[in-house]
């Protein structure tokens, strides 16, 4: 019968992206592989993905996509968590009938060696286990949350207090401390819905078969030593950990639209751009979008800034429904069109991001700190400005910023704002300052170790290598 590996991820748009990407890495070290990639809905707004879909069915036919029938929460479902990703939990718990019918199909007429699952899909270990099969998460951020993430149980159990309680950083093995308002938010409060969500899955991955992360050895030396030593979980298991990044993918969120930014790109002298995207979800008020339109005017550089749809809120930073479309000359300050366009382009919505930084007037990249953009701008050796919005950002930023040291920060309020004259700052800073100049120069090694890393007896060639022969041995 023919070898096959499952993969079921989360829904949203990012989390796909990585474990295609994972599937196409499994069939370079082993083309007799069938891979299976298990689709569900999404239970928000989490970015588009049937275009990504069909053009990943196109490119790898060795992939199969296998899609559930649509899940509904209960109408008696409730809950008390402000966080979306609570019903993303619920909905992928109401899966696992679908997952089980799966898994029985493919199981006829193939050995299934390992079923591999997006942390928020972990109520699907119980299935695994119907089926004797070996469990695997594969972690779509880096080990800066990878180490938080096994740690949590520890810190649970440690203190009687919610993490956003804490009156001082917190210590977690591997990284430098952090600040409880940089904690992802579903993690803050131990009484919430979410929290648990999070818990119990950190729990189920202590008995997993291995986890795989989106990483390299070189980009987070001191956290993956911490967690393969076993200090995140002490007095308790960790898993064979596998680090097989950088994984990115040119095909993310490409819908076929003009890429007018690489024209644009295309006229400017070479490394001069200073390009702003926040991810597939991230948004701001139109407030804080003036702010930095005002920055950037005032900062005398070169951008490219791609804008979404405002939110209401002012503090909401990720948008979890369908936005309207937007007129970006009633967003921004009057006149800012005319008067920056002949150093600066905005677009709507989208870019294509990879061939973005991989251009060479391009030297700057505020960012998010979404893992998927981090890696690649990585790859691309463009040096960052950290501006975490949502999820595990915050934790990324203290990775970024204070231990690799391949980002600058942007200093917010406690309540998130950023002024104009820290935006005309921050980007002056990562263009013209010595500072910028030690960013660019450790990216740029970072680059090579990337490369290195993916080549032939790398460490992350290496380390799938180590799974897939384990798959042999069975």
């Amino acid at each position: 019968m023919k070898e096959a590996i499952v993969l079921y991820p989360s829904p949203a748009i990012g989390h796909l992206i990585s474990m295609v990407e994972l599937g196409k890495l499994l069939l370079t070290h082993r083309p007799s592989l069938s891979i299976h990639i298990l689709i569900t809905n999404q239970a928000y707004e989490a970015g588009p993905t049937t275009a990504y879909i069909a053009s990943v069915s196109a490119a790898v036919p060795s992939i199969a996509f296998h899609f559930s029938p649509a899940t509904t929460l209960p109408p008696d479902f409730s809950t008390t968590s402000p966080h979306h990703e609570t019903l993303g939990f619920e909905l992928l718990r109401l899966n696992n009938p679908n997952v089980h019918r799966t898994l029985t199909s493919i199981s006829t007429d193939h050995v299934v060696h390992g079923l591999v699952i997006d942390f928020f899909c972990a109520a699907a270990v119980t299935v695994a286990r119907e089926f004797n099969i070996p469990c695997y998460y594969f972690f779509t951020s880096g080990a800066c949350f990878l180490n938080f993430f096994l740690h949590l149980p520890t810190l649970h159990d440690k203190f009687a207090i919610s993490v956003k309680d804490f009156d001082a950083p917190i210590d977690v093995p591997g990284t430098p401390p952090i600040r409880p308002s940089d904690v992802a938010k579903p993690l803050q409060d131990r009484y919430d819905d979410c929290y648990k969500e999070f818990l119990d899955s950190s729990l189920k991955m202590q008995t997993s078969a291995g986890i795989l992360v989106n990483t390299f050895e070189k980009l987070e030396p001191r956290t993956i030593g911490a967690i393969r030593d076993g200090e995140c979980v002490p007095g308790g298991p960790t898993p064979p950990l596998y680090c097989i990044g950088p994984l990115i993918s040119s095909m993310g969120g490409d819908d076929g639209r003009s890429p007018e930014s690489l024209t644009w790109l295309d006229s400017q002298s070479r490394g001069s751009v200073v390009f702003l995207c926040f991810g597939s979800l991230g948004v701001f008020s139109v407030e804080q979008l003036k702010e930095i339109a005002t920055g950037l005017e005032r900062s005398g550089q070169r951008f490219l800034w791609v804008v979404r749809s405002p939110t209401k809120g002012k503090n909401q930073k990720a948008a979890t429904s369908e936005m309207p479309d937007l007129d970006l000359g009633s967003l921004l300050p009057e006149g800012f069109l005319e008067r920056t366009k002949e150093r600066g382009l905005v677009v709507k919505k989208w870019a294509p991001q990879v061939a973005v930084l991989s251009h060479p007037s391009v030297s700057g990249f505020v960012t998010h700190c979404g893992w998927n953009s981090v890696l690649e701008a990585v790859c691309a050796g463009v040096p960052m400005l950290a501006w975490p919005l949502y999820a595990e950002q915050g934790h990324n930023r203290v990775q970024l910023v204070q231990e690799t040291k391949i980002a600058l920060p942007v200093d917010e309020s406690e309540d998130g704002w950023v002024s104009s004259e820290e935006v005309e700052k921050r980007v002056r800073e990562l263009m013209e300052s010595e500072e910028g100049k030690m960013v660019r120069e450790r990216v740029l090694v970072m680059k090579e170790e990337a490369k290195a890393a993916l080549s032939p007896g790398g460490s992350s060639r290496s380390a799938l290598a180590g799974l897939v022969d384990s798959w042999k041995r069975e």
